[in-house]
């Protein structure tokens, strides 16, 4: 990490830990096993290695229609990369895990292996930033996860991000943990829901523009004001 301080973004990122193992399998399960005894999150490895389907299209034509580039923050196995530059968007991707970003760019998509808070190419000329699959709880700050953003968009750029489907404010530490029983190192995470989401946006410089919801996923449009 560079000049831009911030807490530590993901607690994996090596070639053998479970996250890394199931981006190039394309299968979990892996979930975050929640420090605090409360459970664990399930992790959608099959669904981000897969065509995006119909919530995730619902996401891309927002950004299709904004017709800007385009900035997809936590990337992943790079499906909405890959979609966007398949229908000639400018697009990128950038992720901490190796696997994820060889991934992406196997499928033809372009992606850095960087942190979010690490200097980007395009600083605050992107036109739309993507933040899907619960990646606003990157870095278990999400105030400064939005401040970062806001200095990567260009001025009347928006942000799509979805949030959690039920209202949730939480910070809190996880491992990530797979089937065989194997865990990556502790790490902060956030959950938000769109009433959390929408404060901490507004409080950093965004406007809420819209929400929606398709198949029990949730997302929000924010934009910065002109």
């Amino acid at each position: 990490m560079n000049a831009y301080l911030a807490p530590p973004v993901l607690g994996w990122g090596h070639t053998d830990d479970p996250f890394a193992h199931a981006m190039r399998t394309g299968r979990g399960p892996l979930w975050l096993r929640r420090e605090d005894g409360l459970g664990r999150i399930p992790l959608h490895v099959e669904r981000w290695c897969a065509e995006p389907d119909r919530a995730d299209r619902s996401l891309l034509r927002r950004a299709f229609h904004r017709g800007l580039p385009t900035l997809d923050i936590g990337c992943g196995p790079g499906r909405l990369v890959t979609a966007l530059q398949s229908r000639g968007l400018p697009a990128l991707g950038v992720d901490v895990t190796r696997a994820a970003v060889a991934r992406t760019v196997g499928l033809g998509g372009s992606a850095l292996c960087r942190s979010v808070f690490d200097r980007l190419p395009g600083e605050g000329r992107w036109g739309t930033a993507l933040l899907a699959d619960g990646n606003l709880g990157i870095g278990g700050d999400p105030a400064a996860l939005l401040r970062r953003i806001a200095e990567l968009l260009a001025w009347d750029g928006r942000l799509l991000v979805e949030v959690e489907p039920a209202e949730a404010d939480e910070r809190f530490t996880v491992r990530l943990e797979d089937s065989a029983g194997r865990s990556g190192t502790p790490f902060p995470w956030a959950r938000l829901g769109a009433q959390a989401t929408t404060r901490a946006a507004e409080a950093v410089g965004f406007d809420s523009v819209s929400s929606w919801r398709t198949d029990g996923r949730l997302f929000l449009e924010l934009e910065l004001p002109y």
